[in-house]
């Protein structure tokens, strides 16, 4: 059974100005994604379910679905504000989707084998997916319902054009995942790595270990999502911007011991165009490992791959 790959794609990309998971960076007018696909492909993946918004159906379908679709599975759901677990309904004025917790469980329908998540506008690496895939195929990992998180070293997910924020993962003895706390405003300033907490700027190690949002899980997580869900919803069904997030759902796990979640950690080096400023950056990084015959050009052509 060869796992999915679950691309969180309806992002509107408001720090970036825009569409950024279709935007044409590599050397063939090839979108970042384009590249996670094709590493999907090579590591032994074997379907593709986007969740989407219905007003960029079409250009998902231009862009992504009509170069890929030969080559592999690939369906689509729509994260609509409406679709909510319990009977209960958006209110009124609610426009902000309901964050990452409730897209993964719009999939719940179109996955039922272990699956792979990642955001749609990031470059996780090669060596990345093949972690995933090998944690995800080993049976003993589906019996016993492990998760897994793919970490990255701090270090190798800086933007050189601005602050990001990071999701800090501190783990046990035996590599589990313990706690995932968010850090924001993430920068190098001079010699070292700082981010924000309450005005102040606190140092924060280089090479700690960092969620980029790549995690493995097994189909028992839709049954977490919606009964997280509908906690949530007792309380924030009637607020119009507080989102159902992921790091909430899985913290929960963590802590009453329903989930282990080993840290897989890659040493692969992130990359993305959180600001506009990042996208020459991102088209060298590109131009770069197509020169070294790494992807072929354009990255869909299948004699490349």
């Amino acid at each position: 059974m060869k796992p999915s790959l679950l691309i969180l794609a309806a992002g509107i990309g408001s720090r970036y100005g825009g569409l950024k998971q279709v935007e044409g960076v590599g050397p063939a007018g090839e979108a970042i994604l384009d590249y996670s696909i094709y590493d999907a492909i090579q590591a032994g993946f074997g379907k593709i379910v986007f969740v989407i918004r219905k007003d960029i159906k079409e250009t998902i379908q231009d862009v992504f679905i009509s170069k890929w679709e030969d080559r592999i599975k690939i369906e689509y759901v729509f994260q609509e504000l409406d679709a909510l677990p319990g009977g209960y309904e958006p209110p009124p004025g609610r426009v902000k989707p309901w964050g990452t917790g409730h897209a993964i469980w719009i999939a719940r329908n179109k996955i039922k084998e272990p699956f792979a998540m990642i955001n749609a506008d990031d470059f996780y690496g090669r060596q990345s997916f093949k972690m995933a895939e090998s944690f995800l195929a080993d049976i003993d990992n589906l019996l016993y319902g492990k998760y897994c998180l793919i970490g990255y070293i701090l270090k190798n997910t800086l933007s050189e054009h601005g602050f990001v924020s990071r999701a800090e993962c501190r783990t046990d003895g035996h590599n589990n995942l313990v706690s995932i706390t968010e850090r924001l405003k993430i920068a190098r300033r001079e010699d070292k790595v700082v981010y924000e907490d309450r005005g102040k700027q606190v140092h924060i190690d280089e090479m700690t270990t960092v969620s980029m949002n790549m995690w493995g899980f097994m189909p028992s997580i839709f049954e977490h999502l919606e009964e997280q869900m509908l906690d949530f919803l007792k309380v924030s069904a009637g607020d119009t911007k507080t989102e159902f997030l992921l790091p909430t759902v899985i913290d929960f796990l963590i802590k009453t011991g329903k989930a282990e979640i080993p840290v897989l950690r890659s040493e692969e080096k992130w990359f993305g165009m959180t600001y506009p400023d990042d996208r020459e950056m991102v088209q060298e990084k590109l131009r770069h490992l197509a020169e070294r015959d790494v992807y072929p050009v354009p990255v869909w052509n299948p004699v490349g791959g």
